[in-house]
């Protein structure tokens, strides 16, 4: 499925499916969306605080997130943050209001969960990307914590571009993996197995993303043993891990990879670790997931081979 492309001056919706955001820091997020040449438009309860931490009551996340697709004249959808609360909305979703008006949803973190639903039931995957609040915000200026070059290349549909060793990438394994994108955050990834909103891998393989925040070496090592017996590990032709920096400290980073490769040691494929995306300090890389990829060790790169927008 072809989503619509999000061009400069292109309208973008700002909503808050799980936790809620910090208002000071969505508004300036927005003004740098507006500065780049969007215009944005706040869903009704992006800014809401309450029940509990999230954003408002599963009924307004929901009426927001199908007003926002529903919308004609937004053309791509942006969240503020993670935190938790996604879940709760995958039972009440609309998957036909969805895909007659599909457009980009980009978030990352607990929206993994949201990812797994749209494209288990809608047919497109999520852009794994810089949010509002948590990137958008940050730093002394947008180009610290949003890497623009994927963002533009992703969601303005370029073909053949892709992300690598300037993204902080390298290789823990040789090899080369050709197939869809999927994953997301760990964490929530597992989270969704066993239930009616399980990660469904692609039927003919693919590279495998995965990232997290706060997860130690043995809980990465308990996580891809998870994944293993559940088979999702089966279905993945390489595996591509986040920059792990907010994962382990300088002095975890070495027993942190050795557990990696402990849990993998049967996995055939490439591996690669430290691409920018998701969890991150720094330039915040998109990620088109369920498009087609190649994972090359030889050039340490994750090449798009398709444009999921157009």
């Amino acid at each position: 499925m072809k989503l619509r492309a999000l061009r400069a001056g292109g309208r973008i919706a700002v909503i808050s499916p799980a936790s809620a955001p910090k208002a000071e820091a969505v508004e300036r997020g927005v003004e740098r969306l507006c500065a780049l040449g969007y215009e944005v438009v706040l869903g009704e309860h992006a800014l809401a605080r309450g029940p509990l931490y999230y954003a408002g009551d599963v009924k307004s996340r929901v009426a927001d997130l199908h007003a926002a697709f529903a919308d004609p004249t937004v053309d791509a959808i942006v969240c503020t943050r993670g935190g938790w609360g996604s879940a709760e909305l995958l039972p009440h979703l609309d998957a036909e209001l969805i895909r007659t008006h599909a457009k980009p949803f980009v978030g990352y973190s607990d929206h993994t969960s949201l990812a797994i639903w749209l494209q288990n039931e809608v047919g497109f995957g999520m852009f794994y990307g810089p949010m509002v609040s948590a990137d958008f915000a940050c730093g002394r200026a947008v180009e610290e914590s949003v890497d623009l070059a994927s963002w533009r290349h992703a969601l303005q549909g370029d073909a053949a571009w892709g992300v690598g060793a300037m993204e902080g990438m390298r290789m823990l394994r040789p090899g080369d993996a050709e197939g869809v994108l999927f994953g997301g955050c760990i964490s929530i990834l597992a989270e969704s197995l066993g239930t009616p909103y399980a990660l469904r891998p692609p039927s003919d393989g693919g590279v495998l993303f995965l990232e997290d925040v706060g997860t130690k070496p043995y809980q990465w090592d308990r996580l891809l043993v998870h994944l293993r017996y559940a088979g999702v590990l089966d279905a993945a032709k390489g595996i591509v891990f986040g920059d792990m920096e907010q994962c382990a400290d300088v002095f975890e980073n070495e027993l942190l990879e050795q557990a990696i490769l402990h849990s993998l040691r049967d996995f055939a494929g490439p591996i690669a670790i430290g691409l920018r995306c998701g969890h991150v300090y720094g330039p915040n890389v998109t990620l088109p997931l369920g498009a087609k990829v190649r994972l090359s060790a030889r050039e340490v790169r994750l090449e798009i081979l398709e444009a999921v927008v157009g």
